[in-house]
């Protein structure tokens, strides 16, 4: 091997973040593949009322999940087998692709924290416009349609209603629009705020695992640098 000393301890060190960063592209992907096939998500976000399909922007962000993964997986594999090889030319092409690969999840992260209300806002005005339908008194051709995107609502989540802002004759309807419950039974929630919770967690838990990701890319960075250092600063290597 041309390298020696510190530096080759460097390279092994760099093959085991390229491995590290390789098992966490397949845990992303298999996140992202859970969270597009998750039986609450998949129940809500299928739904269509009046020839319109539920909003879909938690879809978009985890297909892109899915892409940034399967990217993971090649790029930890081809600066695994750089590291090993002890190649510049392989080195460089990983070091370029982390690089890319750093900036798009900056972009993604910047995005995410602006847009981060977005998803449930989006699910709560879906939710509303059935509601109103499902109320009301007028006979409205679409009202059989509204109920049962209410009822799908509440059998997922487990809630009943908007929470506070429940109109009274709604609260006349409950026992036929929400599922019953014992009297010794906990109180219902609103399904205003199931639908915060039930996205805030998920959103987390994407943020916390591109956290994660982007702490192991910069150690690789800088790794890769050094370490092509000392690969052009070799004996041998001219």
């Amino acid at each position: 091997m041309a390298v020696a000393g510190c530096t080759k301890c460097i390279k092994y060190m760099l093959f085991f973040l390229n491995f590290i960063f390789w098992l966490a592209g397949g845990v992303i992907l298999g996140v992202a593949l859970w969270l597009r096939h998750d039986t609450q998500t998949s129940s809500l976000l299928l739904l269509q009322f009046e020839g319109q399909q539920a909003p879909g922007t938690f879809y978009i962000s985890v297909y892109i999940l899915i892409a940034v993964g399967a990217v993971m997986m090649l790029v930890g594999f081809l600066g695994c087998y750089g590291a090993i090889q002890e190649s510049q030319c392989l080195l460089g092409t990983f070091f370029f692709f982390l690089v890319i690969l750093f900036a798009c999840e900056v972009a993604a992260a910047i995005w995410g924290f602006m847009n981060r209300d977005t998803i449930s806002k989006e699910l709560i005005n879906f939710y509303d416009a059935a509601y109103i339908k499902a109320v009301d008194i007028s006979g409205s051709k679409n009202k059989d349609a509204a109920i049962k995107v209410l009822e799908a609502f509440h059998t997922t989540l487990n809630c009943c209603g908007k929470g506070k802002h429940d109109t009274a004759l709604f609260t006349q309807l409950t026992s036929t629009l929400c599922q019953q419950k014992p009297l010794s039974a906990p109180k219902t929630e609103g399904c205003h705020k199931k639908l915060v919770m039930l996205f805030s967690e998920k959103l987390y838990l994407i943020g916390l695992a591109a956290l994660v990701v982007a702490v192991i890319m910069i150690f690789e960075m800088i790794f890769t640098m050094v370490l092509c250092c000392g690969i052009r600063n070799s004996p041998g290597v001219y």
